[in-house]
């Protein structure tokens, strides 16, 4: 059997601490991110219907042949575009979940393009 690392068990720890408190309505879905160490996924769902409204991520057709000069910039440019998705899909607000990271660098850099684009968290 495979040994988890302290970190990990942590994180996990944080991400149901965090999902006690948060739960995605119709009016105001969950915004959820997912940080790796190369990319930065996220989606807005809507857990009453337990469906995806919106989603997008750095691996997405939006940044094919751009270059960015860092994982900051790219979070922020996901941001945007997930903002765009959503106020498509008729959401204003969201909840932000996220995903038992700590709320700076990539993290705060995702939801400030998201705020830039017009989302209210």
């Amino acid at each position: 059997m495979a040994k988890t690392s302290p970190k990990l068990t942590a994180r996990r720890k944080r991400i149901k601490r965090i999902r006690k408190n948060i739960f995605g309505t119709g009016e105001r879905p969950r915004m959820r991110v997912f940080k790796s160490n190369r990319h930065i996924y996220v989606q807005i769902i809507d857990d009453q219907k337990r469906v995806t409204l919106a989603a997008a991520s750095s691996k997405g057709k939006d940044f094919e042949g751009v270059e960015y000069k860092n994982k900051c910039d790219q979070a922020t440019k996901v941001g945007e575009i997930i903002a765009k998705k959503a106020l498509a899909a008729g959401v204003k607000e969201v909840v932000y979940d996220r995903g038992g990271n700590v709320y700076h660098g990539r993290i705060k850099a995702l939801s400030e393009g998201a705020r830039g684009g017009g989302l209210k968290f």
